[in-house]
């Protein structure tokens, strides 16, 4: 998929068109999920990053419409061309075997594909297949066969009929693209806010020397209790920190890093 957006990107810019691609994907294992964006437009791309609500959605394998943690269908409105590859649609792995005996042109295949989708000429997909698979080295013979492989995709690619879809009905229509929102520090710092979790064992048993607050001297600048690796200090209602001696272990990072002094060891 990481080729075929390449092919796409590269035939719009032939054609006149600013473009830009780009792969996500996690572990690089073969075979694993895997999504890539193009876009281009008549005029300079300001954004970047996820394509939210695509034109055309290029589906490489139908088994992923029923796999819930890749969600394929996610952002299709009804606008959005959708062409899966699919035995029962468009068979584009059968023609990459045909062409090149290999699944490994698939890539060019839905490219190819996708391209006519996006309403490039067939001419600047042909001169984008040689430019991307040349820079990978590919023998001349067999570039050859992928450029005979995309002119044949580019020609009978077909958008899939939404009806036909059981995944489209059942789970795509109901999916959004979930956009993570920032949610400030204490949802990052359960241990810090959190009260502690061993009730039923007193780890100040622990203990062979204890931190003291000098409250008088104390400026609240809850360094102590931010730091307290055990949750062992909490803080009163004038936010001042207090020490729960049944929790600390007297571990002393809060006499280590009090800013003025003002814990000292007993």
């Amino acid at each position: 998929m990481k080729t075929a957006s390449r092919i796409v990107g590269t035939a719009a810019f032939r054609q006149g068109y600013f473009a830009q691609d780009s792969p996500v994907y996690g572990a690089e294992r073969r075979g694993a999920p895997m999504v890539a964006f193009t876009r281009f437009d008549s005029k300079p791309i300001l954004e970047r990053g996820v394509v939210s609500s695509p034109d055309v959605l290029v589906i490489a394998d139908a088994s992923l419409l029923d796999d819930a943690q890749v969600r394929a269908l996610d952002g299709a409105g009804s606008a959005t061309q959708i062409l899966i590859n699919s035995p029962n649609t468009n068979d584009f792995t059968s023609l990459a075997l045909n062409h090149t005996g290999s699944t490994a042109a698939l890539g060019v295949a839905l490219g190819s594909a996708a391209a006519k989708l996006a309403g490039i000429e067939k001419q600047f997909v042909e001169q984008a297949v040689r430019e991307e698979l040349a820079e990978l080295g590919l023998d001349p013979a067999l570039l050859e066969k992928n450029v005979q492989l995309a002119i044949e995709s580019f020609t009978v690619a077909a958008v899939c009929d939404r009806r036909q879809s059981i995944a489209w009905d059942t789970v795509g229509g109901q999916l959004k693209l979930v956009t993570p929102t920032y949610a400030g520090p204490w949802a990052g710092t359960p241990s810090v806010c959190s009260p502690p979790n061993t009730p039923l064992r007193k780890t100040g048993n622990w203990r062979v020397t204890r931190p003291v607050i000098d409250l008088e001297r104390c400026t609240h600048c809850w360094i102590c209790f931010v730091n307290c690796p055990d949750g062992g200090i909490a803080l009163t209602a004038d936010d001042a920190p207090q020490i729960d001696y049944g929790i600390c272990k007297g571990c002393l990072i809060c006499v280590e890093e009090c800013p003025i002094h003002a814990i000292a060891k007993c």
